[in-house]
Formats: C-alpha cells, sequence, structure tokens
C-alpha cells in the first residue's frame, strides 16, 4: 500500500503498519461474524427525533459584544490576515 500511496517507508515503519494493518483486518474479520440479519441499518447508536426546530427571528448581539474578543478589528468588521495573493 505504500508503494501505492507513493510513501517513503522505513523498514521499521513497514513492520509497524503491517501489524497494525494486520489488527485492523482481524477486527473487521470478528465484526463480520456478528449475525446482524434483521437489525435496521442506524447512523446513530439510539434513536434521534425531533432534531429540528422552528427557526425563530430574535435580536442580534450588539455590535461590540459580538467584537468583544477580536483580537484585530475594523470598524464593525473582524480583521484576519490575508491568506490569498
Amino acid at each position: 500500500m505504500a508503494r501505492l500511496a507513493k510513501l517513503a517507508l522505513s523498514d521499521e515503519e513497514k513492520s509497524a503498519y503491517t501489524r497494525q494493518m494486520e489488527q485492523i483486518l482481524t477486527h473487521i474479520d470478528q465484526l463480520n461474524e456478528v449475525e446482524t440479519k434483521g437489525v435496521e441499518p442506524t447512523s446513530h447508536a439510539i434513536r434521534i427525533e425531533n432534531i429540528f426546530r422552528e427557526d425563530q427571528v430574535t435580536t442580534s448581539l450588539p455590535l461590540d459584544q459580538a467584537l468583544g474578543n477580536a483580537p484585530d478589528q475594523d470598524q464593525a468588521f473582524f480583521r484576519v490576515p490575508k491568506i490569498i495573493e
């Protein structure tokens, strides 16, 4: 896999990653042995209901409070370092 990913690994790293990969594959084999017929697929461990709420219009923070912790500000804006030339 290191060759396919074009990674230069030392022999020690190859050995360590080989052991780790074997452990991962062994764990996957153990998971594949678990009987899952009749088990509904889930994305969460517990059922999530009513996760959305209606939007409510509220007042915004006052400008001085919103910018209160800004390390650098310019009038009503956060000033940040330029990252694109």
